[in-house]
């Protein structure tokens, strides 16, 4: 927090627009749209809901097979599930861990009436964004962006969110700018912002009573939170610099051990570095074992894995957590279809099994990251 935040929340209180309309919701949308290169940007109670609008924009109905992202948190999927579509999970590519464009184009000769595809660009870092659009361009599909991670990051030069024909921003707390909660819908179409904002105050018709004529959520974000969202954008890149330079500083402090830091493209790319993460090479592992809610492991001389590293790393009240669970591998996913580029690979488990998200706490002292740095290096003696 900066300071700016709290004089939004309070002009909203004292000039009493404290409900879902107010100059704070109409800036933070301007400022976005613009910051993003879309025309409109409409402000939402959560990332989830605007995916769930992008979602009913994009024409998705019940029985509707829709590729999506395996490697990812749930919110990406469950709007498509809010519309009884039917999910199938596009493994993820090792050079960005982001939706795989060869298992996508498989997708496509699998399945080639889906014409839908959700995205998501992974720990603030993009994915192959022209790959993956020139695939659903020639396959007439339309690609839904979310970049709830990855506010700020670039490929070639723009901004993740304006590349899906349909785009979608996180403002909870975790986020790179954050209002505590809330979301935005990002889009070039008019009348396509025009449906969104209607649907998401309960679907009102013009008159002068309380008409509908179709089903509405209650999903606009309230002038209080759009004040926390208005006073951090100043400062996103700000933000950036910071999470940049403790993405770098593990990377130098941990360049002698066999593991390796979430990757990006770095010739097309700009992350946003929200989350740092790191791999530990497949020799360096022990023994490791999960369930659906336990994990265990055996203490190899020289070796570690996640397990270990996050149960060291809470020792010293030091968050971390393992790497996404991949849907496919989920309960309430696991019979749902998953396309891998060679049919049997596996990347996403993989990652998962040897992966961990490291404290990326933008307010974290270098001298608090040097002593997380220590305790990871013992992991390995």
């Amino acid at each position: 927090m900066h300071g700016e935040e709290l004089e939004y929340v309070r002009e909203a209180y004292e000039t009493n627009w404290m409900s879902t309309v107010g100059e704070n919701i109409n800036e933070a949308e301007r400022v976005v749209a613009e910051k993003i290169g879309r025309k409109f940007a409409l402000s939402l109670s959560a990332g989830t809901a605007a995916l769930h609008m992008a979602v009913k924009l994009a024409g998705i109905k019940p029985g509707d097979k829709v590729f999506c992202s395996d490697l990812t948190f749930a919110a990406t999927v469950n709007p498509v599930v809010y519309e009884q579509a039917e999910p199938i999970f596009i493994d993820t590519e090792r050079d960005t861990w982001n939706m795989d464009p060869v298992a996508l184009e498989r997708a496509f000769e699998l399945y080639p009436e889906v014409k839908h595809v959700v995205l998501v660009n992974l720990y603030g870092v993009p994915g192959k964004m022209d790959q993956i659009r020139e695939i659903c361009n020639r396959h007439g599909a339309c690609l839904i962006e979310d970049a709830a991670e990855s506010m700020g990051a670039t490929y070639k030069g723009r901004q993740t969110g304006a590349f899906g024909n349909l785009g979608v921003l996180s403002f909870n707390g975790n986020k790179i700018i954050t209002g505590s909660s809330g979301g935005m819908l990002l889009t070039d179409d008019q009348e396509q912002a025009v449906r969104a904002r209607k649907w998401s105050t309960q679907s009102r018709e013009k008159a002068a009573w309380y008409q509908h004529e179709e089903i509405g959520y209650n999903y606009r974000m309230s002038n209080v939170i759009a004040g926390v969202v208005r006073g951090q954008l100043p400062h996103l890149e700000e933000h950036i610099s910071q999470k940049k330079a403790i993405y770098l500083r593990y990377k130098e402090g941990l360049k002698d051990l066999p593991v390796a830091m979430n990757p990006y493209d770095e010739e097309n790319s700009q992350p946003n570095y929200w989350l740092s993460c790191m791999l530990i090479d497949d020799a360096a592992m022990c023994k490791q074992v999960r369930t659906d809610t336990e994990a265990t492991y055996v203490k190899e001389p020289g070796k570690t894995c996640p397990t270990e590293v996050l149960e060291r790393l809470a020792v010293i009240n030091a968050e971390g957590r393992p790497i996404w669970k991949p849907m496919h591998m989920q309960p309430i996913f696991r019979n749902q279809p998953f396309v891998a580029r060679d049919g049997f690979s596996d990347v996403g488990i993989d990652l998962f099994h040897r992966g961990l998200c490291l404290p990326s706490d933008n307010k974290m002292t270098p001298e608090e990251q040097d002593v997380i740095i220590r305790v990871i290096r013992d992991c390995f003696s």
